[in-house]
């Protein structure tokens, strides 16, 4: 699989990862164990978790499973720390809570540093700066290699990044952040998807593939054994199943007849290959869906193809994003 590097920095990462959303909740030991090894054996490096995936153990089955199936200097391992299981405060970018958790995340995965860790989320409630200064004593301690955040806006994105880049040598340079991006959501365009290129912060587009939508497995009814028809994941499946979410796996449908490859493979495709796009994090139940998904590897859409996708699902971006004499 072919390595790229992380925004502006020398480590190198395959450009599909695997997430493991699901994993010790909808996917068990046997078929995490089957997905990773049918992972690295096709070259693939970044493997993405976090500390609240299946209430940490995603994390404990990952670090069992590098014990003995794959080799851990073979991984590139990301993290992420800081949402908590608070109604009143989903977010806790705190310096003493986002240490702790990075320390909670290494025991369960049984390694002493973690390659990449990221902030869960912004935090309102705590200063940016002592967010990123947990960032910085991760990195400067080796609990971590390099740092980033997640699901922060472009102006939060923009003002985390410059602040690190404030003070080269002292502050660890943003390398990443990871938001959901596909054919059915683009709104990172708007403005976080600038201010990466920008900045030299790598994109980690996670639902790739619009939370399954894209597969096109829900054109006729909602299949019993999908996400779109579990309980705690139907409402996250349920926004992708509008009108214009239909047109738009309409012309991935019919994109992918005239290339003679699946739906999944187009809007993976498409993803993959965006201007600031890293490496999307692709979730899967089974070894043979991950099948699917690495397939992709030997596809590079054709430009008209591109430019079609791009006009059937484009976002409505207006001032300030474009040109004002223009409008």
């Amino acid at each position: 699989m072919e390595q790229r590097h992380l925004g502006r920095t020398g480590l190198r990462v395959s450009r599909i990862g695997l997430g493991t959303l699901t994993w010790g909740r909808d996917v068990d030991e046997h078929d995490a164990a089957d997905m990773l090894k049918a992972f690295w054996e096709a070259g693939g490096t970044l493997v993405d978790t976090a500390d609240v995936y299946g209430d940490g153990e995603a994390e404990y089955l990952l670090g069992r499973l590098m014990e003995g199936l794959v080799p851990r200097r073979d991984l590139v391992i990301s993290t992420k720390a800081g949402s908590v299981p608070d109604p009143d405060r989903r977010f806790d970018g705190s310096r003493g809570h986002l240490l702790a958790a990075l320390d909670a995340s290494l025991d369960r995965l049984g390694t002493d540093h973690v390659d990449v860790w990221h902030v869960h989320a912004y935090d309102h409630s705590t200063p940016l700066e002592e967010t990123l200064q947990a960032l910085d004593l991760a990195v400067n301690s080796g609990r971590a290699r390099y740092a980033g955040v997640s699901n922060f806006c472009g102006w939060q994105l923009a003002k985390a990044a410059t602040w690190q880049l404030a003070a080269p040598g002292l502050r660890t340079r943003l390398a990443s952040t990871q938001m959901e991006y596909s054919l059915l959501q683009r709104g990172v365009e708007r403005e976080v998807l600038p201010a990466a290129l920008d900045l030299g912060v790598g994109m980690l587009p996670s639902s790739p593939l619009g939370r399954g939508v894209l597969t096109g497995k829900y054109r006729g009814a909602t299949p019993p054994d999908s996400r779109g028809a579990s309980e705690h994941l139907a409402p996250f499946v349920e926004p992708y199943l509008d009108d214009t979410a239909g047109r738009i796996v309409d012309a991935v449908t019919t994109a992918a007849d005239g290339l003679a490859v699946t739906p999944l493979q187009v809007a993976l495709a498409w993803v993959r290959d965006r201007p600031g796009v890293t490496a999307p994090i692709v979730g899967a139940r089974t070894a043979p869906q991950l099948a699917a998904a690495l397939s992709v590897e030997a596809l590079s859409l054709p430009d008209e193809i591109c430019r079609a996708l791009d006009d059937v699902s484009a976002p409505v971006h207006r001032y300030p994003d474009h040109d004002w004499s223009t409008l």
